[in-house]
């Protein structure tokens, strides 16, 4: 009768582990599809603030126009990229083609003194701070998920219900440390 009571507590012990074991995993996964959300939605304001930003500049910097193509085409990329990897490979070449409007803007003077450009870059740079940090709130969550995923028991559990390894958000580094190319 003792050992009935043991085993079954024993069962029941490992029915518990695996049951919290199951809700960590779902939770992580969950956690990282909400983090992705977060960024596509910075992603998105960000996309429809740059026609506006796009349009004031072009106002004073009529001869700007390989600047302004290329912040276009880098947009459209960004909107139409659907992984992970295609999204932070977009993000890389729109926030290159951002400097290097900025850059143009600072050879205008009358353009730096104008209120809605100075609004719209305000903004574009809240935006920009919410990226940064809905990038590493999402890449935090990829790191616990894919190590929680990796390690012993959960590995185990991952694996039968054929959880993944996440990709991170990752910069170009290439791309980060070249200062953009404005000419005149």
């Amino acid at each position: 009768m003792f050992f009935t009571y043991v085993i079954l507590a024993i069962v029941l012990i490992a029915i518990v582990y695996v049951v919290y074991l199951y809700n960590n995993l779902i939770t992580l996964k969950n956690r990282i599809d909400n983090a992705w959300s977060q960024i596509d939605v910075q992603l998105k304001r960000r996309h429809d603030l740059i026609p506006n930003l796009v349009s004031t500049v072009q106002g004073y910097a009529k001869h700007e126009k390989s600047t302004f193509e290329m912040v276009t085409k880098a947009r459209t990329q960004l909107m139409s990229a659907s992984t992970v990897s295609d999204k932070a490979k977009a993000d890389n070449m729109l926030t290159g083609a951002l400097k290097s409007l900025f850059a143009v803007s600072e050879a205008y003077p009358e353009l730096k003194a104008n209120q809605n450009f100075l609004a719209l870059q305000e903004e574009l740079s809240s935006t920009e701070s919410k990226i940064a940090f809905s990038r590493q709130f999402y890449n935090d969550n990829v790191m616990d998920y894919n190590t929680k995923i990796q390690m012993l028991p959960s590995s185990i559990l991952a694996s039968m219900m054929n959880l993944q390894k996440k990709d991170y958000f990752s910069i170009d580094d290439a791309s980060e440390k070249v200062a953009p190319k404005v000419t005149f």
